[in-house]
């Protein structure tokens, strides 16, 4: 055979192999999930940086004085990223500046926990620019809600814990509204024991189940779709909550996440504060409670309203990725962190 002869054919094979089937991959058992790496809590003397991965913080000065005070109450030390307070029109400095704060605080060994000042909207715009390889080797809690949902979604995927909770600027509310808010914050930071009971709904969906809490804002999770960053649902619970959309932009983002399988090997929603609903001229005509429902009727998992997490005053601490026990009736619902 001539090596002209030998060289068409080999062609000619790798052709038909590409062009061949690929075997589906198989979605009918969930896989076995790994324990997701636990940052260490945070002692007294420890040191939280206060970052801006996203929006600008325009006369916003006292709040993080008010944070760094607070931390520094519970015996830790603060760093606040030198970038924090600038100006790039929309964002808190230009993308290079927030990703350089946000880098330095991932690699400094002296870091122990990094606290976003505030959410809004700019972190995907750095988040393929952030580099987790010594992070990995040392992980740190990451801090924060909101447009925050980016990081705690990459940083999952990645294999690490982080915490849902409230920001630096969520200080500008009176103390005593939030003060349910600050305590699990600390109590969490530190180590201590996570567990709720939330009051009942007649919406909700009965039932108990365990997995990994996963999730944040719903825009978030809809926006992280397609990459590398989206988040594999198999035996895990959802978490979400949302902030000034339309019922329907609600569903439509819901409706996404069901075509993307989200929910085909989920193991339960949790549904925290969906709040300052947009009223559009043609009325949903059913409440949010039922709008989700709605979406994922087919499926046999519990789904508890009434978490106290999100864009409100109340918004409890989180830990993304730790497995939870949820028990939901209509009367109450519990969950309870593993240790």
């Amino acid at each position: 055979m001539s090596k002209f002869t030998l060289l068409f054919s080999l062609c000619s094979l790798l052709f038909l192999m590409g062009r061949m089937p690929v075997a589906a991959q198989d979605f009918s058992s969930p896989k076995k999930l790994e324990t997701l790496i636990k940052p260490p809590y945070l002692k007294i003397g420890d040191s939280v940086a206060i970052v801006a991965p996203s929006g600008i913080l325009k006369n916003r000065k006292h709040e993080v004085s008010m944070a760094k005070a607070l931390l520094e109450s519970w015996g830790l030390k603060v760093v606040i990223g030198k970038h924090v307070f600038n100006q790039a029109n929309h964002f808190a400095g230009t993308d290079n500046e927030r990703c350089e704060d946000f880098q330095e605080a991932l690699d400094n060994p002296n870091i122990k926990a990094i606290w976003a000042a505030r959410g809004g909207y700019g972190t995907v715009r750095i988040l393929d620019k952030l580099d987790y390889t010594t992070f990995l080797k040392a992980p740190k809690w990451v801090i924060g809600y909101s447009d925050i949902t980016a990081l705690h979604n990459q940083i999952n995927t990645l294999g690490v814990e982080s915490l849902h909770a409230l920001m630096a600027v969520s200080l500008a509310e009176e103390p005593s509204e939030i003060k349910t808010s600050i305590a699990t914050f600390k109590s969490t930071l530190f180590g201590n024991p996570l567990a709720y009971t939330l009051k009942g709904s007649k919406h909700n969906k009965t039932g108990a189940s365990s997995g990994q809490l996963v999730g944040g804002n719903l825009t978030l999770l809809h926006t992280m779709l397609g990459s590398d960053t989206s988040l594999d649902m198999t035996g895990k619970i959802l978490f979400i909550e949302e902030i000034g959309e339309y019922a329907y932009h609600i569903d439509r983002m819901l409706q996404s996440l069901k075509r993307a399988g989200y929910f085909e090997n989920c193991k339960g929603i949790v549904v925290g504060d969906m709040s300052k609903i947009r009223k559009n001229t043609t009325p949903w005509g059913k409440p949010i409670q039922q709008l989700i429902l709605d979406v994922v009727a087919e499926y046999d998992f519990p789904v508890a309203f009434n978490m106290p997490a999100g864009h409100e005053n109340d918004n409890r601490t989180l830990i993304l990725g730790r497995t939870i026990q949820l028990k939901v009736s209509k009367e109450s619902s519990t969950i309870q962190f593993d240790e």
